[in-house]
C-alpha cells in the first residue's frame, strides 16, 4: 500500500499523482463492493443502474473530500451547494442503503487519504456480506415465496394437496381464498417455505398432477429480475 507522504515526496507533480491514485483506489474498492452486492443480491427488483451508482458515488465522494481538504470555508460552501440538489431516489430495500453508504464511506476514506482504513473496511464489509448471504442468516422466519393455483370447490383431492404441501414445504400458510366461476372453483394463495433439498420444479410438476388443479404458479424471493 502506497503511503500518502511517499506520494507527496517522490513525484514532481505530487498533487496530480495523489488525485489520480485516490480516484483509482476509490474505483477499485467500490467495484469490489458492487460485485459483492451483485453476487449476494436476493430480491425481485435488481437494478443495474444502482450497481453502477455504487462505483460512481465513491469516486464523487473522494473527489469532493479532496476538494474540501482542511478548509472550513470550502466545507461550508460544499454543504450549501449540495443542499440545492434534491435527491428523490427511494430505496426499496434497507440493504441497498447500507451498500450505498459503504460506497460513500470508501470514497470519503480515500478522499481524506485514509487508504488503509478504506481498504481494510471494504474487505471486512464484503466478507461479512458474503458470510451473511451464504449462511442464510435471518431467513428462518421468512417464507420463500407465494404459491397460487385454483381447483374445483368439490374436488376430492384436497387431502392429496395437503399431503403434498407437507411433503415439500417446511412451512405453508393460506393467505387468500376466493371463488371463481360462480363458486364452482376456488383460487388459493399460499405463503410457503420449501424444505432443504426440495426442488421447486418438481413441486410444481407434482402439484399439476393433482386432479382439477389449474393455473399453478410459484414466485420465489430468490428470483432476480432486472428492471
Amino acid at each position: 500500500m502506497l503511503d500518502f507522504l511517499t506520494l507527496q515526496t517522490t513525484s514532481a507533480h505530487p498533487a496530480f499523482i495523489t488525485v489520480v491514485y485516490t480516484a483509482l483506489l476509490a474505483f477499485a474498492l467500490s467495484t469490489l463492493i458492487a460485485i459483492t452486492y451483485e453476487k449476494t443480491y436476493r430480491g425481485l427488483s435488481y437494478s443495474r443502474n444502482f450497481v453502477q451508482a455504487l462505483i460512481l458515488g465513491s469516486i464523487v465522494a473522494a473527489t469532493v473530500m479532496q476538494a474540501i481538504g482542511d478548509s472550513l470555508a470550502r466545507g461550508l460552501g460544499m454543504m450549501g451547494a449540495l443542499a440545492i440538489i434534491r435527491f428523490r431516489t427511494v430505496f426499496k430495500d434497507p440493504r441497498d442503503i447500507i451498500f450505498m453508504f459503504a460506497s460513500l464511506a470508501v470514497g470519503i476514506s480515500c478522499g481524506v487519504f485514509g487508504y488503509v482504513i478504506g481498504t481494510i473496511g471494504t474487505l471486512i464489509f464484503c466478507g461479512a456480506a458474503f458470510l451473511l448471504s451464504y449462511t442464510g442468516f435471518g431467513r428462518s422466519r421468512y417464507f420463500d415465496g407465494m404459491l397460487r393455483f385454483n381447483m374445483a370447490s368439490d374436488s376430492p383431492a384436497k387431502e392429496t394437496l395437503e399431503r403434498l404441501l407437507k411433503e415439500y414445504c417446511q412451512v405453508f400458510a393460506l393467505i387468500a381464498l376466493r371463488e371463481l366461476a360462480q363458486g364452482k372453483r376456488l383460487d388459493y394463495a399460499y405463503h410457503i417455505k420449501l424444505k432443504n433439498g426440495k426442488n421447486n420444479e418438481n413441486f410444481l410438476t407434482a402439484l399439476k398432477k393433482i386432479e382439477s388443479v389449474e393455473g399453478a404458479s410459484l414466485m420465489l424471493q430468490e428470483t432476480t429480475v432486472e428492471i
